[in-house]
């Protein structure tokens, strides 16, 4: 287990870090820059253990979010989003179950379970997660269409990413 929580660990420091000293700074043109989001740190919540107390989870995704909005300058808005998503997580889980249950030892990743599952469920979970982002960043339902709009335009870009980092790094543990 130990070496478990030091690949976690390390996985969601990675990402965050990624996150706030490279993908922060990345501008796309004047125009549609308020469109495009690329936010992938999620990712480390996503890959914890199947067996992992739902607390933990909470704990991570509440501190991850807590760190990245520190960065951000929006106190609150993604350690919301990241408790929203750790929250959608265990229902996600369930509806994705394989009819012959989870193993004890399994891990949430395309070398366990696939890559159409890991699809499904990175996918569910980023959307969740942009959806409830946007929705806070804007903070009133008057703006649906742009809320959706960024939410669809930011996922696009980052489950391709997410997608592409799970292949690369292709976790093997």
């Amino acid at each position: 287990m130990n070496k478990d929580l030091i690949v976690n660990s390390v996985r969601i420091i990675i990402l965050i870090l990624f996150q706030v000293l490279i993908l922060r700074d990345i501008n796309f043109e004047q125009n549609t820059s308020k469109y495009f989001n690329i936010i992938i740190y999620q990712l480390g919540i996503m890959l914890l253990p199947l067996n992992l107390p739902t607390f933990i989870v909470f704990l991570v995704a509440f501190f991850s979010g807590l760190i990245v909005d520190s960065f951000y300058g929006s106190i609150g808005v993604h350690a919301s989003a990241c408790l929203w998503m750790a929250a959608i997580r265990t229902f996600v889980l369930k509806l994705l179950e394989p009819k012959s249950g989870y193993a004890i030892t399994q891990k949430p990743n395309s070398n366990h379970l696939g890559m159409v599952w890991f699809l499904q469920y990175s996918a569910i979970l980023c959307f969740v997660y942009l959806f409830i982002y946007f929705t806070l960043d804007e903070f009133t339902w008057v703006y649906i269409g742009t809320i959706m709009l960024k939410t669809i335009c930011s996922f696009a870009i980052s489950i391709v990413l997410i997608f592409l980092i799970q292949l690369l790094i292709n976790f093997k543990d």
